[in-house]
């Protein structure tokens, strides 16, 4: 992982959950392995959103839990959702879903993280956004609704 790795910030994103199912899905399409980070009640609704979102499809996902090892007959599952305290995989793409800097966040290649409307949300991305800019990375901003 080099200081120059990329954060891209999607912001003013309505609905995190769908937005998610819709960028995992993608991520999958294209052969990339992701982890995503929040509270573990947020992965839970995700796990039951990637189960539902798209009634033809499947985007083949785990849970990892705080204090679990990764199950080696699930090592080649390309989406983990990765509650805080859990040791991922591996450290190719990190989707933040939560308000706090995710841990470990500087050994990824790419981090993306998505910041809802909601005031509490964007503070928190803001305060992201400054700890980011602070360690040296670069960051792009995809804001919702736009391309």
């Amino acid at each position: 992982m080099t200081a120059a790795a990329e954060v891209a910030f999607h912001t003013g994103v309505a609905d995190k959950l769908a937005h998610g199912c819709r960028l995992l899905r993608k991520a999958y399409r294209q052969g990339a392995r992701v982890v995503v980070s929040g509270d573990p009640a947020l992965l839970a609704r995700l796990d039951q959103a990637l189960w539902t979102f798209e009634p033809l499809e499947f985007v083949p996902h785990a849970r990892l839990r705080r204090g679990q090892a990764p199950e080696s007959r699930l090592e080649r599952t390309p989406i983990w959702l990765v509650e805080p305290g859990a040791a991922p995989p591996y450290r190719d793409v990190l989707v933040n879903l939560g308000p706090d800097m995710p841990d470990g966040f500087e050994s990824y290649a790419r981090v993306i993280e998505l910041v809802g409307t909601e005031d509490d949300d964007r503070l928190a991305g803001r305060r992201r956004w400054r700890a980011y800019e602070a360690a040296g990375r670069s960051i792009t901003h995809h804001p919702a609704g736009t391309g």
